[in-house]
């Protein structure tokens, strides 16, 4: 048995080539089909190349290889089969990367996933049925993640500059890291989504300091956490798994109801992955 198994996100992507014996796993750049589907497909391609190197193997040879990708940015088939056009892989199944973390934060149980990474999504799983919400790209979308709560934090600094809000150590901070109003403008214009979504950092730090900018961007990125598990019908027995670079850091803003509910994950997306990928090889092989 030979088989591959790609988490593809806008961090970076993840793959694993599983044999009978081995388990090899390579890390190439961030991928997102839709925003860059020629980068997402040259990180993946990278990754292909690390792999043969490390198992000795001709590039070629990992072609015909079953595979099954969870790539960020994959909204639909089209996008799945514009990726595959660009890749060296026959058999594979390209999905987006929401399904993997569930898998991966879940196994085959019940229970809802809040992931906050680069980019956000919430998740149900019942009865080894998912369901999906958000994850729809930050133009649009990806509240609470890494990428909205630097947006915020940005924009919160602006304000204050416009003597709307109040000053504080984060958004001095800020001012003085760009040294200018129209720097963070600029940069905001001209940086990839993950990129910004470094300055996250920087509000989960003042957070941890009692900055109250900080805290009150987070306590907002924790109750739209709050809203949308309640949308999505998460009640009082349901287990919430929180995923991703940023979402633990919102753990001490959700409501109580949330924080009791909190369980941790039993795995990382590319064990979904992999998970995902071994069912798809038994799926060719009956």
């Amino acid at each position: 048995m030979m088989i591959l198994a790609v988490d593809a996100g806008g961090t970076h992507c993840r793959l694993a080539l599983i044999t009978n014996d081995t388990t090899e796993i390579a890390v190439s750049g961030a991928a997102n089909a839709t925003s860059n589907l020629k980068a997402a497909a040259e990180s993946i391609c990278a990754g292909l190349e690390t792999l043969a190197v490390r198992m000795a193997l001709p590039a070629e040879s990992l072609a015909d290889i079953p595979a099954y990708l969870g790539v960020a940015g994959v909204t639909d088939s089209t996008v799945a089969q514009a990726l595959q056009a660009c890749l060296p892989l026959q058999r594979v199944r390209i999905e987006g990367d929401r399904n993997s973390a569930l898998r991966g934060a879940l196994g085959a149980g019940d229970g809802f996933v809040v992931h906050c990474g680069t980019g956000s999504f919430f998740a149900t799983q019942k009865n080894k049925v998912a369901k999906f919400a958000g994850g729809w790209g930050p133009v649009l979308d990806d509240l609470s993640s890494a990428h909205w709560l630097a947006v915020q934090a940005l924009r919160l600094t602006l304000y204050a500059e416009d003597k709307l809000e109040t000053h504080s150590e984060l958004t001095e901070s800020l001012l003085s890291e760009f040294g200018s109003t129209a720097a963070i403008v600029a940069y905001a214009r001209d940086t990839s989504a993950s990129d910004i979504a470094s300055i996250s950092k920087a509000v989960t730090h003042h957070a941890s300091l009692g900055d109250t900018n900080a805290i009150t961007l987070m306590s907002k990125g924790a109750v739209i956490i709050d809203e949308k598990l309640q949308q999505l019908g998460c009640t009082d027995s349901d287990a919430v798994c929180l995923t991703g670079g940023i979402a633990p850091h919102y753990k001490p803003y959700l409501s109580t109801q949330t924080q009791h509910k909190l369980i941790d994950a039993s795995g990382e997306p590319l064990d979904g992955a992999i998970a995902l990928a071994k069912e798809f090889y038994q799926q060719l092989h009956t």
